[in-house]
């Protein structure tokens, strides 16, 4: 059965990274001593070990082990031996990419499908959808393909904010560029708001944390859905 925390974040506001999650991180890995972390994101560039020693911290709050995919001598057999995964966030791009290039894309979805458990955050939520493609990232690698993990049957759009009303800013909102997507597309996308995640068991998919998700279909207006939505 798969096992998955989808975050649209890995630290809110004035909080320490992954701060507001652990809670619920510790019964999710209750049965676990370690996780293989995933840097392929690299947020701001940052190097594979550092971003390793950000997650180490992180867990260590919980009692819990983190190594690095990188720090194997075999990347794919650690996925495929991993008792727990956490794909990081950064840039989509580059880590699609990365997974593409090592052979490490359908190794992860078989892990995910043989019920790993499997925490993504920004990035590592994004690659959960059927595409990459409403990533809000800038493209500054070319992945061999757009096709993520499948393991949700639509897109998230992480950190997803609505507009603000007092802003004098024009440039297109979040909802314009997922109605942009939509004209190539039919695939449903769920905008996540920051502290906000997707809790996967199965073939159920719950909103939780306190806040509201917004929900596109395409010809159809967006409409907001509640926590504890299922999906």
């Amino acid at each position: 059965m798969k096992q998955l925390i989808l975050a649209s974040t890995s630290t809110l506001h004035n909080e320490t990274y992954l701060a507001y999650l652990l809670p619920e991180l510790q019964h999710f890995f209750k049965d676990v001593d370690e996780i293989v972390f995933v840097p392929y994101a690299q947020p701001g560039g940052i190097s594979y070990n550092a971003y390793t020693e950000i997650a180490k911290k992180a867990f260590e709050e919980i009692g819990l082990k983190i190594k690095g995919v990188h720090e194997f001598e075999d990347a794919k057999e650690a996925l495929k031996t991993a008792k727990a995964i956490f794909v990081g966030g950064g840039n989509t791009f580059r880590l699609v990419n990365q997974l593409y290039v090592l052979n490490l894309m359908d190794t992860l979805r078989d892990s995910i499908d043989k019920g790993v458990p499997y925490l993504g955050t920004s990035a590592g939520s994004n690659i959960a959808g059927l595409t990459m493609q409403t990533t809000n990232d800038m493209p500054i690698v070319d992945p061999p393909s757009y096709t993520t993990l499948g393991c949700i049957p639509f897109n998230l759009n992480v950190h997803y904010i609505e507009p603000d009303k007092n802003s004098t800013h024009k440039g297109e909102t979040r909802a314009v560029r997922i109605k942009e997507f939509h004209t190539v597309a039919d695939i449903p996308v769920v905008g996540l708001r920051e502290g906000s995640w997707l809790r996967v068991q199965g073939d159920e998919i719950r909103l939780e944390g306190h806040l509201s998700a917004v929900l596109f279909n395409k010809n159809e207006e967006p409409f907001t859905v509640p926590p504890n939505h299922l999906f």
